[in-house]
């Protein structure tokens, strides 16, 4: 799909940084991934985006040095009304403890917020988290997981290595 826009999960930075990509050993990935941030197609929630400048290492300084990074405000008010559907669906979905509720209703968690951009403007959420698996309305989950929710939801949700294919990035 060549008209694909992505929302990227700041595990989808943390995860490479700290596991597969450190900017010492692949440098090369993180210089081809900094221009296409700055593309239209490509955002970064701001609660992402904070999430990654909490950090305090090379990622934050990394991320603060983009100019021009494609940020999505939460307060977007499409982005607002999806949030609340997001929030309304956990509150009365079976699969879902109060548990589940009060750490997606946390204002700075990222993953309702995700969701909810995802589904008012079309994205395709790029994360690394998989889904719970079964979850069953007799032992209701306090974690919801984003693929889950998404997939509810109407949003798609791809891996990182969907997202370095698509957009070309090559590590020779």
């Amino acid at each position: 799909m060549v008209n694909e826009k992505y929302l990227l999960d700041a595990n989808s930075f943390v995860t490479p940084y700290q596991n597969y990509y450190p900017f010492d050993f692949v440098p090369a990935y993180w210089r081809q991934l900094e221009p296409l941030l700055k593309q239209d197609n490509i955002s970064v929630m701001d609660v992402v985006r904070d999430e990654i400048l909490k950090g305090g290492d090379k990622l934050t300084e990394w991320i603060m040095a983009i100019e021009g990074i494609n940020i999505l405000d939460r307060r977007d008010p499409k982005i607002l009304e999806s949030y609340t559907r997001v929030l309304k669906f956990i509150q009365d979905s079976p699969f879902y403890n109060d548990k589940a509720l009060r750490v997606w209703s946390d204002a700075s968690v990222a993953d309702p917020w995700l969701i909810a951009a995802a589904s008012a403007y079309g994205y395709v959420i790029v994360t690394i988290e998989s889904g719970a698996g079964k979850i069953n309305p007799k032992t209701p989950s306090g974690r919801p997981k984003i693929p889950d929710i998404a997939r509810i939801m109407g949003v798609r949700c791809e891996n990182l290595f969907y997202f370095i294919r698509k957009t070309g990035i090559k590590f020779t």
